[in-house]
């Protein structure tokens, strides 16, 4: 690729694993998107079955440990701040050199234009935690388009990501990530494994009705000003204990439970860029919609409160990257946690600024 020969040292150059224009896998319809003929994975040792949520995968999966880690390596320096300039504002993070070729502005670009804010907007008449309901769906879906991509055999037998070429749950060197087993250790993972066994978890969250209820006589909206005008202390009872879904029978949990799930899919996000962008990802003209989908993603998690700053941190240049091109709109939570410096820094270094 010529245009990148201006940009060297900072940014890699493309391999030839596989030929741009393959189609992509095709999308599945499943409440909850399950792994399609990749093999089972075995999984960490002596996990305990714990409590366990109705599943709908088939075959039967192995006892699971009780839930992700939360704890992760973080290689950021305290002094990065949205005040730094320049290089120095790159510099926090830790990039390795050249840069990833998802940091070059040439290729983090869409498949649309537009204010993905749209999307990510809670309309005024549903209950906040029917929203949020539908956004884990949703983002799970898509995401798990992109995995399948890494995780289905090709035709020597072997899958794109697996523990040989990720021995780590990682996404680059500075950061990894744990599984808790059923003692509430932390053990690491293959990739492949660690994203099998989040997977299974993720879905036997969202099929257990007590946590994600599907009975539409429980549905709630939101109260509506031009539809009623009693005051919303009168429609409940003031001295009942109240959390976002109540109303339309989530549990007091609900959200902690969601919050776990952006995370544990955010984690999955910052693998994809880091060892998966090139092959198979822009091989496969698929980077518009990685990116795509990701942005999506982060704009509603922020916006949700699903992520927290800190937790941002593995893709935190692409976030300050797509702050500065527009992609984050201002007032959007996600452009208030990015670096505008190192975000226009980037923009520099790939000649678009």
């Amino acid at each position: 690729m010529e245009q990148l020969n201006s940009l060297d040292p900072y940014y890699g150059s493309i391999g030839n694993a596989r030929l741009r224009g393959t189609s992509g896998k095709a999308q599945g319809q499943n409440k909850s998107p399950v792994q399609t003929n990749s093999g089972q994975p075995i999984s960490p040792t002596n996990l305990s079955q714990g409590s366990q949520s109705p599943i709908s995968l088939a075959p039967k999966i192995p006892p699971l440990p009780n839930s992700p880690s939360l704890a992760q390596n973080i290689s950021m320096d305290d002094s990065g701040n949205a005040g730094a300039n320049g290089d120095d504002a790159l510099s926090v993070y830790h990039l390795p050199r050249p840069l990833p070729l998802w940091l070059n502005a040439q290729y983090a670009k869409h498949i649309v234009k537009g204010n993905f804010m749209t999307l990510s907007a809670r309309p005024k008449t549903v209950e906040q935690g029917e929203w949020i309901a539908h956004q884990v769906v949703e983002h799970y879906r898509n995401l798990w388009n992109f995995v399948r991509v890494i995780h289905e055999k090709e035709e020597d037998g072997t899958t794109i990501c697996n523990p040989q070429t990720c021995p780590r749950m990682s996404a680059g060197a500075n950061h990894s990530f744990t599984w808790l087993n059923y003692k509430r250790e932390p053990v690491e993972l293959p990739a492949y494994e660690y994203i099998t066994l989040m997977q299974r978890w993720i879905s036997g969250k969202i099929d257990d009705t007590n946590i994600f209820p599907t009975d539409t006589n429980g549905v709630s909206y939101a109260h509506n000003p031009s539809i009623t005008t009693t005051p919303l202390s009168q429609l409940s009872n003031p001295e009942d204990k109240d959390w976002i879904g109540k109303a339309s029978g989530f549990p007091e949990n609900f959200v902690e439970v969601c919050q776990t799930i952006f995370r544990q899919m955010f984690r999955v996000y910052a693998h994809l860029y880091w060892a998966h962008f090139i092959d198979p990802f822009y091989h496969l003209n698929l980077e518009k919609q990685l990116n795509s989908c990701f942005s999506h993603f982060v704009l509603t998690a922020c916006a949700l409160d699903m992520l927290k700053p800190q937790e941002l941190e593995p893709m935190q240049p692409l976030i300050d990257l797509w702050a500065a091109n527009g992609t984050f709109p201002p007032g959007s939570k996600a452009y208030e946690y990015s670096n505008q410096k190192a975000g226009e820094r980037l923009m520099q270094l790939a000649n678009v600024a």
